[in-house]
Parts: C-alpha cells; structure tokens; sequence
C-alpha cells in the first residue's frame, strides 16, 4: 500500500481510528556522523514525546532521509500507511488517536504551552540553523563534512553548498542573516531564561506532569548540552540555567533508560 503524507486535519482524521502498530518507524539522519544540531533537537524531540505517551517505535537511520521525506522536514514516522513529519503533525496525528500529554491542561495554559513552544522553537531553532549554516567556522568544521560525509565528491559540495542556500533563504524570512553572532547568543540567552523562569523549581512546566513543551526544550537542551562545536558558548548559556539542565537530566534518566530500536542501512525508499 502506497505511503500517505499527512498534511491537513482530514487526512490525520483517516488514521484516528486504527491502533498504534507495533513496527512504527522514526526516520533521521545517521545519528554520530551526519545528524546536525536542528534536526538532532527535532529528532529528540519526538523521540521523547512518542515515549512520554507510551508508544512504540524503532529509530530507523538512513543517510537519505532528508530526501525521503515528503516534506523535507524532519524527523518523520511511518505509522502504517502514513507517513508525517516534523512534531506539531505528530503529535496531532497522535492526538487524533485519543493519546494526549496536555489533556489535564485548561484552555489558558493550553496557550502558555503552545507560546513557550514556539519560543523554543524559533529562538533555539533558528540558533542552531544560524550556527550550522551562517558562521564561517562551524560551518567549514562542523556542518559541512557532516552533512556531506554521506556523499562523494562532487556532490557533497554541490549538495551542502544548496543547502546553505536554503537556510539562508529561510533566515533571511525572518530577519536572522542580519543578526551578528553576538545577537544570537543573546536571544538564546533570553530564551532561556524564559523557559527558566517558567520552569521554575518543578521538573516539568505545567502540574508536574510531561507535555508537548517539555519534550521540544529536552531537545533543544540536550542537543546544545552535548554537541561538540569549535565555540560552546551555546552549551554554556544553557548551563547557566541548572533548573532547564536538572529538568533535562531528570527526562534523559526516566524517558532514555532503554534505548529505542535503532537500524542503519543504506539509502532506502518505500513509496
């Protein structure tokens, strides 16, 4: 049966009624060599949101996976005969299914929520895309052999320099290009004490149970926390912040002490 990429809420509706399947797949790129700090945080993300709802799945590693998914956007499942990517589908996918880490929220903190996400998202986020694809020397060490280590030359080039382009682009939408470093180091910065301050001295953001928002700041803190980078003055922002590393530890520990599945092969298809 032919993958269904879903991308409106008719489409998400056509799975609510079928059960989780026990051989769901998460697919990102090869995780030591390849995966670069968005999309790790992305990866995680989901990783811990399927786990703090119960759900099964297997890490599958592919070095093509960007471009086996339908959107580009990753990381993306395979439930089934449908294929959704990136975490708001996914959890609305899953919502859909009657599974929920909000349900106990009111419809205020349902908004609070959904802010902090967004601030999460598109401060660390964008931070992670400037400091992959806008800084000279984390590009030329870091971003660069990584995203191309699965290509051979010409093609890694041709390839990593396309993509530079479409961060760029995308950064440029929304006003990051013309930031200095120093400028994203400070929106990190106050991002975080944003989520600090929210957090506060709980372990999770609302009524000390998980939800969506804490599964999107473990990614992004984990990631920052223990990527290696010529500069981590990232890594150290957010240790300034042991409330947000405490919280991140505490999901790690209960959430990642069984390692998920995980199967690395070639470049693969199943459309």
């Amino acid at each position: 049966m032919p993958s269904v990429l879903l991308t409106d809420s008719i489409c998400m509706e056509l799975g609510a009624s079928e059960p989780w399947p026990s051989d769901v797949k998460l697919y990102q790129p090869y995780e030591v060599e390849q995966i670069l700090l968005q999309d790790h945080a992305n990866s995680l993300a989901v990783q811990v949101f399927l786990r703090m709802c119960g759900l099964d799945f297997q890490v599958e590693m592919r070095s093509n996976a960007e471009h086996m998914s339908p959107s580009g956007k990753l990381p993306f499942i395979k439930c089934g005969a449908f294929v959704v990517a990136d975490l708001d589908p996914i959890v609305s996918f899953v919502s859909n299914k009657g599974i929920t880490l909000s349900g106990h929220l009111d419809a205020s903190q349902k908004a609070d929520m959904r802010a902090y996400m967004s601030l999460a998202n598109n401060i660390l986020g964008n931070a992670e895309l400037f400091i992959s694809w806008c800084d000279e020397t984390v590009m030329n060490e870091v971003t660069v052999p990584r995203y191309g280590s699965v290509y051979s030359w010409p093609l890694n080039t041709i390839l990593s320099w396309k993509k530079q382009k479409q961060v760029q682009r995308k950064l440029s939408a929304m006003g990051w290009t013309s930031k200095s470093l120093e400028e994203v180091y400070d929106d990190v910065d106050h991002c975080c004490n944003a989520l600090s301050e929210r957090l506060g001295n709980h372990i999770y953001f609302f009524n000390d149970r998980s939800t969506e928002l804490d599964a999107v700041v473990f990614g992004h803190v984990f990631t920052l926390l223990t990527t290696p980078m010529p500069d981590n003055r990232l890594a150290s922002i957010v240790r300034s912040y042991p409330n947000l590393v405490e919280a991140c530890q505490f999901v790690e520990k209960i959430y990642f002490q069984a390692p998920p599945k995980v199967n690395e092969t070639d470049d693969e298809s199943y459309c």
